[in-house]
């Protein structure tokens, strides 16, 4: 099968890249290597996927209606898995336009694209910020969330009403998936696991909160590759081509990270880490 995945120089993005050419299918990568962080680590990652003789690896925008309309045009990918989005909830304060350029006006491309080129279904990234003010827990797909309070958890709404509405207009499926935190190997440097790794490396202190003062889900990235390709609660709405507009949580277990993480730290003592059920946040003190 032939699927285009973009950002395919990102964490998630290049680990299903690696994982669907692994199983056997052809894999049409769009990435533009942006500079919201270490573009090396970018390289790094599309170095795992360059001896694959199915991967065609394209250096694009999504925002470049033309030459995305020309690679659809060429390669006639079967299914779409868009990635690719200016991520973030602080960049979004300093930098918005770059979320509407990507994540509107891109996802808008790809979009009009899958359409026009009868691509049979179109996997897309959402985001658990769409749950924003939200108070009831734990978070659900049958809740509201009409109140982001990010300009990045807006676009990834955006993303879904826009998603939603061509499903109903045109008859193509879409699934968006709300990723929580994704930890794992080659993973943002600016997501907290690796910023607690930085830390520690500088000899800072980092203090447990009391019990239950703070949650948070974690998801690792093998297991969110299963909701693309082996999960059978929602393997029909990727896999086969019938009409259905849905969204999917993607989290793991609220301890999960947190637990490896204490445990296995190079000297818990040390950092004053205790062991913990909740999976709390750890903050940072200098």
């Amino acid at each position: 099968m032939r699927i285009l995945v973009t950002g395919t120089a990102g964490f998630i993005g290049n680990a299903l890249a690696l994982n669907l050419l692994e199983r056997g299918d052809e894999v049409v990568g769009i990435d533009n290597l942006n500079a919201y962080y270490d573009v090396q680590l970018k390289r790094d990652r599309l170095a795992r996927l360059a001896d694959y003789r199915g991967f065609t690896d394209l250096r694009q925008d999504l925002e470049d209606r033309e030459t995305i309309a020309s690679t659809f045009r060429k390669y006639a990918p079967q299914r779409v898995v868009n990635l690719a989005a200016q991520a973030g909830v602080r960049y979004s304060l300093t930098n918005p336009h770059a979320y509407i350029s990507s994540n509107i006006q891109g996802f808008m491309n790809i979009l009009e694209l899958c359409r026009h080129h009868g691509v049979e279904n179109l996997v897309y990234a959402s985001s658990s910020s769409v749950y924003g003010a939200n108070t009831r827990m734990p978070f659900s797909v049958h809740h509201n969330v009409d109140h982001p309070v990010s300009l990045y958890a807006a676009t990834k709404k955006a993303n879904e009403l826009m998603a939603h509405t061509y499903s109903h207009l045109y008859g193509f499926p879409t699934t968006g998936l709300r990723f929580f935190t994704v930890y794992g190997p080659a993973g943002r440097p600016d997501m907290v696991m690796f910023r607690f790794v930085q830390w520690i490396a500088e000899d800072c202190i980092l203090h447990a909160l009391p019990l239950g003062s703070i949650l948070r889900n974690q998801s690792a990235v093998s297991n969110n590759l299963s909701y693309f390709i082996q999960n059978k609660r929602i393997q029909t709405r990727i896999i086969s081509s019938l009409y259905c507009p849905s969204f999917f949580n993607v989290k793991g277990k609220c301890n999960d990270f947190a637990q490896n993480f204490m445990f296995k730290n190079r000297d818990n003592s040390k950092y004053n880490l205790i062991p913990i059920r909740n999976c709390l946040w750890l903050v940072y003190v200098r």
